[in-house]
């Protein structure tokens, strides 16, 4: 299905249904009623049917840098001619695979391989690297910090009055402190995080029987998971049925005493889903959004040209995801 047949799959207030539970993947239903101009019921009406129809996945995700789960590797790679989509479906076999997408320009596949350590990133990249008979290059780009996350994103289809009430304050950027040594997760607290990464809206009680535990203390470990930035909810949507008909990765090279105030400035800009510094020949990368293709044009001028420290870039446009924050995507024929 095309991207403009899938746009029309949606109505207006589908879209402010999913703007909300964007801003924040378990808010209650009273308050995304609230900003969708729309009753409780039929909010959650229209919830259950894009999620029927494969539209929409709440999904609960552990911060990397805030846990001991590992880090993020980003592959960009090259495909033989014509196995480019074949090599993106074996990556996205990968349990080690978070992100698969494939991209037209200087790569061929973006791939964001989580790695508990050096020996299992050695295994990934030199062992067990997929898709192997397939690829003919890669360039291995290590995420070293995070400037923001996809969980974070407002798709500005909401007032801005619709972020401060249904996103919770924990979830602020500068609130999550990531310059603490990060923490390793209670045998409940893993639970929880396994469970919430196959439906992020599932109810407390309903977590508590499945997991055999108090409801008292489920709720407690989910709130300390969620205070301390640890446990976010993203909603996983094709961005065209948001109307956002571009969407790339942006390479970066800065100067790095110019990295820290460059991430700053782009991760503020309406249009970055993700933002990280990382190591070797690019040290910032993100995964942006925008309207239209022809956008590109001024946002790479006004935008990546008004950075500071700007040695150079490099643009990848995404042609298709085929997996995202660990679900294989499954775009409607």
């Amino acid at each position: 299905m095309s991207d403009a047949a899938l746009r029309d799959t949606v109505d207006e207030l589908d879209r402010r249904v999913i703007a909300a539970l964007q801003l924040n993947g378990r808010a209650p239903w009273s308050a995304v009623a609230r900003w969708v101009g729309a009753s409780e019921t039929t909010a959650q009406r229209r919830y259950a049917a894009l999620r029927e129809r494969g539209l929409l996945r709440v999904t609960g995700t552990l911060e990397l840098d805030r846990t001991e789960g590992g880090s993020s590797m980003m592959v960009r790679a090259q495909a033989r001619p014509g196995r480019g989509l074949e090599a993106a479906a074996r990556f996205s076999e990968s349990p080690d695979v978070r992100f698969v997408a494939v991209v037209t320009g200087s790569a061929d596949l973006v791939v964001d391989f989580v790695a508990r350590d050096n020996d299992d990133m050695m295994r990934m990249l030199f062992t067990d690297l997929p898709a192997t008979d397939l690829i003919t290059s890669t360039e291995v780009v290590p995420v070293i910090r995070p400037f923001t996350s996809a969980a974070m994103w407002d798709t500005g289809l909401l007032p801005p009055e619709a972020a401060a009430e249904l996103r919770p304050a924990a979830a602020a950027p500068d609130s999550l402190g990531r310059d603490r040594a990060p923490q390793a997760l209670t045998p409940l607290e893993q639970e929880i995080a396994a469970a919430l990464r196959e439906d992020g809206r599932t109810q407390v009680s309903v977590l508590a029987r499945r997991l055999d535990r108090a409801e008292s203390s489920v709720a407690r470990a989910m709130d300390r998971l969620i205070s301390r930035g640890v446990l976010q909810f993203r909603t996983l949507v094709d961005p065209s049925l948001l109307g956002f008909d571009a969407e790339f990765m942006v390479w970066l090279s800065i100067e790095p005493g110019k990295l820290e105030a460059a991430g700053r400035q782009l991760a503020r800009h309406p249009g970055t889903k993700f933002l990280g510094a990382a190591s070797g020949r690019f040290n910032l990368i993100g995964h942006m959004v925008l309207p239209r293709r022809t956008d590109l044009y001024p946002y790479t001028s006004e935008v990546i040209g008004s950075l500071p420290g700007l040695i150079a870039s490099d643009v990848t446009l995404h042609l298709a995801t085929v997996k995202y924050s660990w679900y294989r995507m499954h775009r409607p024929v």
